[in-house]
């Protein structure tokens, strides 16, 4: 991709991180009202907007912990949200009434709650919790009249509650055996645990949804693909049936209220895309919408109004409201800063290239307006996981650093996912090594563009991403230029044996992708960078939230103690408020800016 025009607007960062974000979408069921959390206020609130688009409110006044709204009480304007605490992560849920009384509903101290799905009948939700067993998440039923919860499902083998039937008498249960295998099962008050796959070796079994009438569960598996697919098995008959394959991975399914439709999303190349399957006479076609991919779908309970989120590289989320009996569409939020023109911005480019060993690699590419003969400096971006995806998603901080002349290429090196099983497993028990290479082979096509500085090339990200970074810059410390470490792992050892108590399912899983620090102790400090520090000789700066409860502050204390014996230029920065991730749009400013900054004196 070449941008041939480089007359063009910069922006500040300020700019960038004011535009605004948008989540936790609910209908109401008096078809006009939509509840949404938006971060215009600095830190996410409550906000509501009629379905026409007037009548914007904010409703929570939180000004430290984001609240992210759940769901509508039935009949009601009362709402259920989440909050955690300074981005702990220990989740609770809340009751928010609409004469401004909020109760916690799970209120013991280190309970991690979050919202699974109404019962049938709406007199009650279903909840995960880990009160009982910090390890462990059981399934809890709570009344909405009397506020009371009972257990419906104790948990004592780490076993993941996806779904409950509309009968309630059989849940959906997923077992994680690695990243790249899981068992799906049900469980009925009668009969018991039973085991629903078959299928020897590895793949993925991933419940969705029951049918409506009980007798179905729809589920995702690439027992027969590359990709995972949207099948359904008859739970009397044991027979499956394959309801939509993409050749991507398909990433999510669910009915609409009244069953009228399925939806389903994908992920195509890195770009998310949604399906709408009518399930009879119905038939429903999503209308033109003047901006963005539509990514999400939200309906009333009667399916009489609904909300359209749509999003694009160079457009925030945004939400529209849509009226289906007058065919109307309203937007109902402009989530871009009203000084930013989003046709300045730069495109997401999908590209690919060939890593030391001939796997094709697949990227996102950002190149800035540049004059003719003008070379840019860059910077591979590398994303969280390991199994994570960079996206076409709208990304501030990229936005902001291609707009200032950076260009970006975000990479998906080989234990990503969405593009298949055999690439997602291809780094397991290499990390740090294998997949490093392809970050160091994607230097080569930047170069190749003929658009890049070959000498002023550094290497980003976060939290999987920010260990790719300091294992860069320790076990190739000739590769790149500059590093910029975003609350990355520096020792394995510590972060493996530490992992949150609530992530105590995936714990095994999790030693098969990376290596088991109790019996493979030599390996993971041949890969962890805090043992290899020494070898640090490029600028560093690191960023890390002190409540961190997945990469610890330590791990960026102590790498940043042994890079500064090296004599090396090393900047940190510590957010005493966030966690795993700044939420909180004064950090992130001051954060991104400070990379800015580094990146403009040293690369």
């Amino acid at each position: 991709m070449t941008n041939a025009l480089s007359i063009r607007g910069k922006y500040t960062i300020d700019q960038f991180m004011s535009s605004e974000t948008i989540g936790g979408v609910s209908v109401n069921d008096d078809n006009q009202t939509i509840l949404y959390a938006s971060d215009e206020s600095g830190v996410f609130n409550a906000y509501t907007v009629q379905v026409d688009g007037t009548n914007r409110t904010q409703i929570t006044q939180s000004t430290n912990d984001g609240i992210y709204p759940v769901t509508y009480l039935p009949r009601s304007h009362d709402f259920i949200f989440q909050q955690d605490h300074e981005g702990n992560e220990i989740s609770h849920l809340y009751l928010y009434q609409s004469n401004g009384l909020i109760t916690d509903l799970t209120p013991s101290e280190n309970e991690k709650a979050s919202f699974l799905q109404w019962n049938h009948d709406r007199t009650g939700f279903y909840y995960l919790s880990n009160k009982r067993d910090a390890r462990f998440f059981d399934l809890y039923k709570m009344n909405i009249t009397s506020w009371k919860a009972e257990l419906v499902f104790k948990n004592e083998d780490g076993l993941n509650v996806e779904t409950v039937a509309p009968d309630g008498k059989q849940l959906a249960i997923q077992h994680t055996v690695t990243d790249n295998e899981s068992n799906m099962y049900i469980y009925s008050y009668e009969n018991g645990l039973s085991q629903l796959n078959d299928q020897p070796g590895e793949a993925e079994f991933i419940p969705m949804m029951f049918s409506q009438n009980s007798k179905e569960l729809y589920f995702l598996t690439n027992e027969s693909s590359e990709f995972l697919q949207l099948k359904k098995i008859n739970l009397a008959t044991k027979d499956v049936t394959l309801v939509a394959d993409e050749n991507w991975n398909i990433e999510s399914a669910r009915f609409s209220p009244q069953y009228s439709f399925l939806i389903y999303s994908y992920n195509e190349d890195g770009q998310e895309k949604l399906k709408i399957l009518s399930q009879g006479s119905i038939e429903f076609q999503p209308p033109e919408l003047p901006e963005g991919e539509l990514i999400e779908i939200k309906l009333s309970y009667d399916e009489k109004a609904m909300t359209f989120v749509t999003n694009s590289s160079v457009t925030p989320t945004d939400l529209f409201g849509y009226v289906p009996t007058n065919n109307q569409i309203y937007r109902l939020t402009n989530a871009q800063h009203p000084d930013i023109q989003s046709e300045e911005l730069v495109k997401a480019d999908i590209v690919r290239y060939q890593s030391f060993d001939g796997l094709t690699i697949p990227a996102v590419y950002y190149e800035p307006y540049l004059n003719k003969d003008e070379k840019a400096p860059a910077l591979v971006l590398v994303h969280g996981g390991p199994g994570g995806q960079s996206t076409t998603d709208y990304v501030p901080m990229v936005q902001y650093l291609v707009n200032q002349g950076y260009a970006v290429m975000a990479v998906n090196n080989r234990g990503s996912s969405g593009y298949g099983k055999s690439f997602y497993k291809a780094a397991d028990k290499q990390h740090g090594e294998i997949d490093l290479q392809d970050c160091i082979e994607a230097k080569k096509y930047l170069i190749s563009t003929g658009r890049i500085d070959e000498e002023r090339i550094g290497i980003m990200g976060g939290s999987y991403g920010g260990y790719m970074v300091l294992a860069a810059l320790a076990f190739q410390p000739d590769s790149f230029k500059v590093g910029v470490d975003i609350f990355g792992v520096s020792n394995w050892e510590r972060t493996l044996k530490e992992i949150p108590a609530w992530w105590e399912s995936g714990r095994q899983a999790l030693y098969k992708k990376i290596g088991d620090p109790y019996h493979e102790n030599d390996y993971i400090r041949s890969i962890s960078p805090l043992f290899h520090a020494d070898h640090i000789h490029k600028p560093l700066i690191v960023l890390q939230g002190a409540n961190d409860p997945r990469v610890l502050k330590i791990e960026s204390d102590e790498i940043v103690a042994e890079v500064k014996k090296n004599d090396v230029p090393v900047e940190y920065l510590v957010f005493e408020d966030e966690g795993h991730g700044f939420t909180k749009r004064t950090n992130q400013i001051k954060g991104y800016q400070a990379i800015k900054t580094f990146l403009d004196e040293h690369l």
